[in-house]
């Protein structure tokens, strides 16, 4: 799939000849070339700034989401098996949990710096922590080994990851945002949230490729070797990340020489509202993501669904994740942000129920048509605008604090404790799935009425 279709691309008129109709291959680009390009996403900038977005957080997701999936089928076993199958889910999901309560501090941190010294030094830096911390997950010791120090040890690596892409998300929106032209910001920003669902596919692949091939080992020594393999990938999108410049808006603050604020002051002291609407929205896609790929991978493997094949059908639907992503983006440039999200929040209420059952069936074709609807479809329809969304609520001064604090907070919410809760309402209701309902349609219609409640930014400048 190439994102960027036909009717992005502005071609760039070239001038052969004087105004004497001779030759003059020096002449400087007119001005109508140059708002052209300036219109365009095919630039050779452009291509590279979107190409560092998408990789950049392909790989830090690839290494967030890999985890996501162990802790639903190995981290139990491996770090927990002393505490009973359903205790040691329930303590294997607050593990997961800990790397989301620590996305808001990347946020705030990351953001911090992000606004005060620029967006490109933080990505790289964002992008060095989490391999640290994914590589040495892979070489942790199991609680069998060294006692109650290795789910310590895993919680406090799990802090790492949290940070890390706390301060990554903001940063790889940021990027494509500030140097997109204004009709293709949305989809723009899609780069940086599509690296979402594609490093959910390479993780889920990557688990599922070494669960086959170890085999009765792969609690031994197999899901270790996708965590270490982050090593290499870090590497890779270190070298794209050196090679982008500034963001022109950045770079228009810094030289206007306006004395900065301590930014996460002044988002709360002057955009307090725009944090707590754009994280409510937000929190929508992050509770699908949550209920079908970590808890419904979970309960559909242990009602008999086949473990292979269901993380098969994960890495499937995150790649259906990623065309209704880029799909969702260009048309909320055309047809605003509000309505999609809109749109998108009231179709997962909608199938709340139906996804629900599906995923209880435990069967392969049931669970393969819940994670389609849940992952592919709801998600992919939210997630594709809601980058620009949140990030257009901002100003520039504190876009990356305000933007991260809203967008990280929700994935706390959303991701990082919505497995705990349902897993929590299932024992509660004897396994049921009443109460699970509820809450899913609860959240999506929060959703809407916070979308509903912000201004639609898509015509708008950033300032």
């Amino acid at each position: 799939m190439n994102p960027v279709s036909s009717d992005t691309i502005t071609p760039v008129p070239h001038h052969t000849g004087s105004a004497a109709g001779i030759a003059g291959p020096t002449e400087a680009p007119s001005e109508a070339a140059l708002q052209a390009a300036n219109q365009s996403l095919n630039t050779k900038d452009m291509r590279r700034i979107l190409a560092s977005s998408f990789v950049g957080s392909a790989i830090e997701y690839y290494d967030f989401m890999l985890y996501a999936t162990a802790a639903s089928l190995v981290f139990n076993k491996v770090f927990f098996a002393n505490l009973g199958p359903g205790f040691a889910l329930f303590a294997s999901f607050a593990t997961l949990a800990v790397g989301y309560v620590a996305r808001p501090l990347g946020g705030i941190v990351f953001g911090h710096f992000g606004d005060r010294l620029g967006r490109k030094k933080m990505l790289v830096l964002s992008m060095l922590i989490m391999g640290v911390g994914t590589t040495f997950i892979g070489l942790l010791p199991t609680t069998a080994q060294i006692g109650i120090a290795a789910p310590v040890a895993l919680v406090v690596l799990r802090l790492v990851q949290g940070v890390a892409v706390g301060g990554e998300w903001g940063g790889a929106a940021l990027m494509a945002i500030e140097h997109a032209p204004m009709k293709h910001r949305g989809f723009a920003a899609a780069f940086a949230n599509a690296g979402g669902p594609a490093g959910a596919v390479l993780g889920a692949l990557a688990l599922s490729l070494f669960a086959a091939t170890s085999g009765e080992d792969f609690l031994v020594w197999g899901w270790r070797v996708p965590f270490l393999i982050s090593a290499v990938l870090i590497a890779v999108g270190l070298v794209i990340r050196l090679k982008v410049s500034e963001t022109p808006a950045f770079q228009k603050l810094e030289a206007a020489g306006e004395k900065k604020k301590v930014p996460l002051v002044d988002v709360l002291r002057n955009n307090p509202r725009a944090v707590l609407l754009g994280l409510t929205a937000t929190t929508a896609f992050y509770v699908c993501q949550a209920m079908t790929t970590v808890w419904g991978v979970s309960v559909a493997v242990d009602n008999g669904a086949d473990k292979n094949g269901v993380l098969n059908l994960k890495a499937g639907a995150a790649l259906l994740t990623l065309v209704v992503c880029f799909y969702s983006a260009r048309l909320s440039d055309r047809l605003g942000r509000k309505p999609v999200l809109i749109a998108g929040s009231l179709l997962g209420a909608a199938l709340a129920y139906p996804i629900l059952m599906l995923i209880n069936n435990g069967t392969i074709w049931g669970f393969g048509l819940a994670i389609v609807l849940g992952n592919g479809l709801v998600q992919g329809l939210i997630y594709g605008p809601i980058a620009a969304y949140v990030a257009e609520q901002f100003p520039t001064r504190n876009r990356y604090t305000g933007a991260s604090l809203a967008y990280q907070g929700a994935s706390m919410l959303g991701a990082g404790f919505t497995p705990m809760i349902v897993a929590g309402l299932s024992l509660a209701t004897g396994g049921g799935i009443w109460l699970i309902g509820v809450f899913w349609i609860a959240v999506m219609l929060a959703a809407v009425v916070a979308v509903r409640a912000t201004a639609e930014g898509t015509r708008r400048e950033l300032d």
